[in-house]
């Protein structure tokens, strides 16, 4: 028997709409027979990255562009950069436009130096965006040669 692959899927979300776009990229991921794991940043006991073949990690963006503190401190609990890292975030355009939209994930793509651009969700992954999620993540598994 082949063991499932293993993802966690990290993320931080005030208003639901990280948390909502988690819960797709669970759904996609477990409907491709993956074994995942979902961990609520701040809230959830400390994870073991080492475990896992795939690590998404989602968050929103926090005032002029900021990341959340509870995701730096997620970070640093992790204590080193996995090569396995793909970022997704929500946002708003409507608070500081194309610039500072999900700028917070741009900026942990880029520190992780994942191998994927960000998934950038306006707001809720609802309607038409929803199809975005999974473009997003078929693209991910394929680049990471994750064919489950």
């Amino acid at each position: 028997m082949v063991p499932k692959l293993r993802v966690l899927i990290a993320y931080l979300s005030y208003s639901g709409n990280t948390k909502e776009t988690a819960e797709l990229l669970e759904s996609e991921l477990r409907a491709r027979n993956m074994e995942v794991d979902m961990h609520a940043i701040g809230t959830s006991p400390p994870v073991e990255p080492e475990q896992y073949d795939l690590i998404l990690i989602g968050t929103f963006t926090w005032e002029r562009g900021a990341t959340p503190d509870e995701v730096k401190d997620f970070v640093l609990e992790i204590g080193y950069k996995p090569s396995n890292v793909a970022v997704f975030g929500t946002g708003d355009t409507q608070f500081g436009g194309d610039d500072l939209f999900c700028l917070a994930a741009v900026k942990l793509a880029k520190f992780y130096h994942s191998k994927w651009a960000p998934l950038k969700i306006e707001q809720s992954p609802r309607g038409s965006q929803e199809q975005e999620v999974e473009k997003w993540i078929e693209g991910v598994l394929h680049d990471a040669k994750i064919n489950a």
